[in-house]
């Protein structure tokens, strides 16, 4: 590719026709990467240079079909393009970096609280379900699978233990259970996705916000999107508080094969019972 002192030279040779548009703008990309040290940017860090003039190549292809001859040269009208861009490619970077740490601090201290250590018992044997309920084997088996998206190994230890079954077929009746309601999970998964997303979104704009003076244009842009994306987070944790999570009673009823109105009737059961037992008070 042809070496140029100053981007006027291609700029002149493309206006009289002996240079097509793509190889100007390949010229102009080629000479900002070559002359980093004339624009004195990024304290000499090349690979940021590189960066930003990357980000910058889309505006450059626009500048050409801006630029008039009103005294500046197109050299200096580039390298005002520049000095310019420059200005909001670190304003940009500096929100970007903001948002970023905003989130991994949310996200860090969501984990800490999350992350608490199990509390361990001396006793060895797990311990049976309902002690005070008086509650039978089957119907223990009823409200596993009825709660089945909750259900963690040491719950399968303990109803193995109440019911007698085994915890390998246990895990295999909660393993069909997830078949059956995977395209139901999949949209609760989306919408956790989207409630933490938005979670860390508010984050990022209350990080923006404070570094904002009230009454500027900025503050008051912030604000609303910050206003916006709180009436978004509420209404996505309300669809997900209500989208049911446990299983429907005939499907329990399929997984142990036994008719809807049995498992209707144990339910109905073990309500009343949990109303007239000292544990529901």
């Amino acid at each position: 590719m042809q070496k140029f002192s100053t981007l006027s030279e291609p700029y002149s040779e493309y206006i009289q026709g002996r240079m097509n548009r793509k190889t100007l703008e390949g010229l102009i990309f080629q000479y900002l990467l070559d002359n980093f040290e004339r624009y004195r940017l990024f304290r000499g860090d090349r690979e940021k240079w590189i960066d930003f003039v990357s980000w910058l190549y889309p505006r450059l292809s626009r500048a050409i079909d801006y630029y008039k001859e009103n005294g500046a040269s197109f050299d200096a009208y580039i390298s005002a393009i520049v000095q310019w861009s420059c200005k909001e490619y670190r304003t940009r970077e500096a929100e970007h970096y903001a948002t970023e740490f905003a989130c991994w601090k949310a996200r860090a201290e969501e984990m800490a609280v999350c992350s608490t250590e199990p509390e361990y018992s001396d006793d060895p044997e797990p311990k049976v379900l309902f002690p005070l309920l008086d509650i039978k084997p089957r119907h223990i088996l009823i409200l596993l699978l009825k709660s089945y998206y909750f259900v963690d190994d040491d719950m399968l230890n303990k109803v193995s233990a109440s019911t007698g079954v085994s915890k390998e077929k246990l895990r295999k009746m909660i393993d069909t259970l997830h078949q059956l309601r995977s395209k139901r999970e999949e949209k609760i998964h989306d919408l956790q996705e989207r409630f933490h997303s938005q979670y860390y979104r508010c984050i990022a704009f209350e990080k923006r916000l404070s570094s904002t003076y009230e009454g500027t244009a900025k503050h008051e842009k912030l604000k609303s999107c910050l206003d916006r994306a709180h009436k978004r987070y509420g209404a996505i944790g309300k669809r997900l508080g209500g989208i049911r999570k446990d299983a429907t009673n005939q499907q329990v009823a399929e997984i142990l094969n036994i008719p809807r109105g049995t498992v209707d009737s144990a339910l109905h059961s073990i309500r009343e019972k949990w109303k007239q037992s000292p544990l529901a008070t």
